[in-house]
């Protein structure tokens, strides 16, 4: 038998929206790829009509063994999970299921089956609230909610099992992710979503009356909380970058943060939305939510170091151009599903 010339990725949450660019780039890149997905937040649309998609849970330990053994599985990419930060407040135990303890029955599939490398999709809620302008991988990890402590779990349960198995992982810890693929097959396509920019350009569309603004009284230039936005093609690419380093030095296991290294704020982000789309959004101020911190930044450069990443799409107004272009197409997509 003639072995693909790389080996094949398992997509956990593949069909969900950064577990869709990552499966479009990966086949960009020429590698075979695998998705399971509960399809509870995924969609079949999102995905290339020619890739495996197994639709199940990812705790469900006799798919994943089928699953591995009939494609050959050798690296898995786990964006499988739950992300709504008050959910999670709300809900704590549905959090430490699907994000810890469903990630802990994947991981011990993995050891099992002898898949040896490993992609953790993480968070910066991990940090918490940070006192430093921009955070490193070396800033307390000191989380604020179940979101980030789920998370937090199982990048240590990677770092303990690493250390006890034939398995290396890379953990990328995601800043606030944005856009869509820029030839437009894959988005945010979750109905109900909280993310600003595809809220704000569902009000643009006129898909939702206002845009709420929650809090003016941040110490930050506008008052407006500032965060560090990337755009959700260059954090597939560099998932694909962090599993060629993961085969390349199976002893080597890595944690990077993923974003750009400066922020936006709020009234920024509304802005730009209203220059890209050529309206004027309504805006509605209400007070501050719980937990959210002033300014969250990330400091990419362990990231640029170590894999020799670099953004392709870093523009406010090009992550924002390629969101409206998904959405304008997304209705089609959702009546033809």
């Amino acid at each position: 038998m003639t072995l693909p010339s790389k080996p094949s990725v398992l997509v956990t949450g593949g069909a969900g929206y950064i577990g869709s660019h990552a499966v479009l780039a990966l086949r960009d890149a020429g590698w075979p790829v695998a998705v399971i997905d509960n399809l509870s937040t995924g969609f079949r649309f999102a995905l290339p009509d020619d890739v495996p998609l197994y639709q199940g849970d990812v705790a469900d330990a006799d798919l994943l063994a089928r699953i591995f053994a009939e494609q050959g599985t050798a690296a898995i990419m786990h964006f499988a999970g739950s992300i709504v930060v008050p959910e999670s407040v709300a809900d704590p135990l549905k959090y430490y299921d699907n994000n810890t303890a469903k990630s802990r029955a994947l991981i011990a599939a993995a050891v099992q089956a002898g898949v040896p490398h490993f992609i953790f999709s993480s968070t910066a809620a991990t940090y918490g609230i940070p006192d430093v302008a921009a955070v490193s991988e070396d800033t307390p990890q000191r989380p604020i909610n179940p979101y980030g402590w789920s998370k937090l779990m199982t990048e240590q349960m990677l770092a303990d099992v690493a250390a006890a198995h034939r398995l290396n992982y890379g953990v990328l810890r995601y800043f606030n992710v944005a856009g869509a693929d820029p030839q437009a097959r894959s988005g945010q396509s979750t109905a109900g979503a909280t993310h600003l920019i595809k809220v704000a350009i569902e009000a643009a569309l006129g898909l939702r009356e206002s845009v709420s603004v929650f809090g003016t009284d941040y110490a930050t230039p506008d008052g407006t909380g500032v965060r560090d936005y990337i755009h959700v093609s260059d954090l597939a690419a560099a998932h694909v970058l962090t599993l060629e380093a993961l085969i390349a030095d199976p002893a080597r296991s890595m944690t990077m943060n993923c974003g750009y290294g400066r922020g936006f704020s709020v009234r920024e982000v509304l802005d730009a939305v209203d220059r890209v789309t050529n309206r004027q959004l309504d805006r509605r101020i209400e007070g501050r939510r719980a937990g959210d911190p002033d300014s969250l930044i990330s400091d990419p450069a362990r990231l640029k170091r170590t894999l020799g990443w670099q953004p392709q799409h870093a523009e406010l107004d090009t992550i924002i151009a390629h969101a409206l272009a998904w959405e304008r197409k997304l209705p089609d997509l959702r009546r033809s599903a």
